[in-house]
């Protein structure tokens, strides 16, 4: 296994999308045709539902690690302007869809959505809920930040029909947290933990990440013993993607503070070992799960589902995403809206989709996208017709290594390929060639 991690730990996607965002063609994209895909994939799964994700931007402080799009302040006087704007942008999503529709799943994403205040999140949400039928099934799931998720946000959350929450603890290691300004007691998570539980919230979510600057391996498993003690219901461990050409925050950090190539691996390894042996079982990847969890209940049932937001066990043809820098997905194209907050909020209030740039999928795109969508959720992916030798050679090579064997029509990855999907992916990748290299993605550990 060392061996494999080294020699397959390159720099890829991590296939949130397909074609990765970086691969867009822009010139072929336009508002109106990204419009066109939004009625297509609504009225061919009308029935189905849709899934929506709201992006709230803000944070008091910079976590230095962090590498999604935020806007730092202290000013909660930008809350209600914002979700105004979000609202607005709601809307002419409504007047394109033409019906009431049905929602099936509801996220909200940061940013810290924990930094407004449970009147306005109550207000965002109140909006939604008087434009939308909610399904039965619906499954509704938000970020918190431990060090200001309040009872209150969690009982405003639970009335408008949330049952899940995810909270962000990264590792309790003080020196970690010092130096990515991310800072959250034991205490504090468990005072979260128990008071959702108590209020009828069904799954608990903690992100952890290995291979942060100063992390150790010790620090590591201390974390890790502590976050088995609360028993999350699921567990995201994932590798701390070093980006400082993207975000400048990370600059911060150099190779000294970084753990070396083979320290990041054993914190992998060990801390993989250790979720395990707690009786948490692998969901596609970096992903794990109690067994009676629902996702483990997908990935047994082949309808487990991948997308922007992770592994989820709902799926449906159409994610609408609002506020900034957020990307909607029609499964036949994908738009993603400008990246600064005044720009959104004054295109919004002009009366136009605040969208910034999209790719509308080819049908060569299509079929390797569900290839790639089978890979990263199930353990069996069906041989497309017309691979090129390139790519079979490729398969060849993974089939060596034992990462997956065919099986009649079907290449079926091994419990060792589960920790390689990226890298099995990334085979049938067309566009890899043009933008791979570490200045454009993460380093698969």
């Amino acid at each position: 296994m060392e061996n494999l991690i080294k020699k397959y730990n390159v720099a890829i996607p991590r296939y949130t999308s397909y074609p990765p965002v970086p691969n867009w063609n822009v010139n072929n994209w336009t508002p109106k045709k990204w419009q066109h895909t939004v009625e297509e994939s609504y009225y061919q799964s009308i029935s189905e539902g849709i899934s929506l994700y709201i992006h709230l931007p803000f944070c008091e402080d910079l976590c230095t690690y962090c590498a999604c799009n935020t806007r730092i302040t202290k000013n909660h006087a930008v809350e209600v302007p914002y979700i105004e704007a979000v609202l607005k942008e709601w809307n002419m999503y409504l007047d394109i869809l033409g019906t009431k529709p049905l929602l099936k799943e509801l996220h909200l994403g940061g940013g810290t959505p924990t930094f407004f205040s449970p009147k306005n999140l109550g207000l965002l949400l109140e909006n939604i809920h008087n434009t939308v039928q909610i399904a039965d099934n619906a499954a509704f799931s938000f970020e918190g930040h431990p060090g200001n998720t309040t009872r209150e946000h969690l009982e405003v959350l639970f009335k408008y029909g949330f049952k899940r929450i995810s909270l962000g603890i990264q590792d309790f290691d003080i020196k970690v947290q010092e130096i990515i300004n991310r800072k959250q007691s034991v205490e504090q998570v468990v005072s979260v933990v128990n008071q959702a539980r108590e209020i009828g919230y069904a799954s608990v979510n903690f992100d952890l990440v290995y291979g942060l600057p100063l992390q150790k391996l010790e620090g590591l498993i201390d974390t890790i013993e502590k976050v088995i003690e609360m028993r999350p219901d699921r567990i995201a461990f994932y590798s701390y993607a070093h980006v400082p050409w993207v975000k400048p925050g990370q600059r911060k950090f150099t190779s000294f503070h970084l753990p070396s190539a083979d320290e990041k691996l054993e914190l992998y390894k060990v801390g993989r070992e250790m979720l395990m042996n707690a009786g948490y079982l692998e969901v596609g990847m970096d992903h794990f799960s109690l067994p009676s969890d629902s996702l483990i209940e997908a990935q047994n049932n082949n309808t487990l589902h991948r997308n922007f937001m992770g592994y989820t066990d709902c799926h449906t043809l159409l994610n609408i995403a609002l506020g900034v820098s957020s990307i909607s997905d029609s499964w036949y194209g994908f738009a993603q809206n400008v990246k600064e907050v005044e720009k959104y909020i004054q295109i919004v209030n002009e009366g136009s989709l605040p969208l910034l740039k999209g790719h509308i999928l080819s049908q060569e795109d299509l079929k390797i996208r569900q290839i790639i969508l089978d890979v990263m959720c199930k353990e069996k992916i069906l041989v497309p017709d017309g691979l090129n030798e390139l790519t079979i050679k490729k398969l060849e090579e993974l089939i060596i290594d034992g990462l997956i064997y065919k099986e009649n029509n079907y290449l079926v990855i091994t419990k060792t390929g589960k920790s390689f999907l990226r890298n099995i992916a990334s085979v049938f990748d067309e566009y890899l060639e043009e933008v791979s290299g570490i200045e454009k993605f993460s380093l698969t550990v």
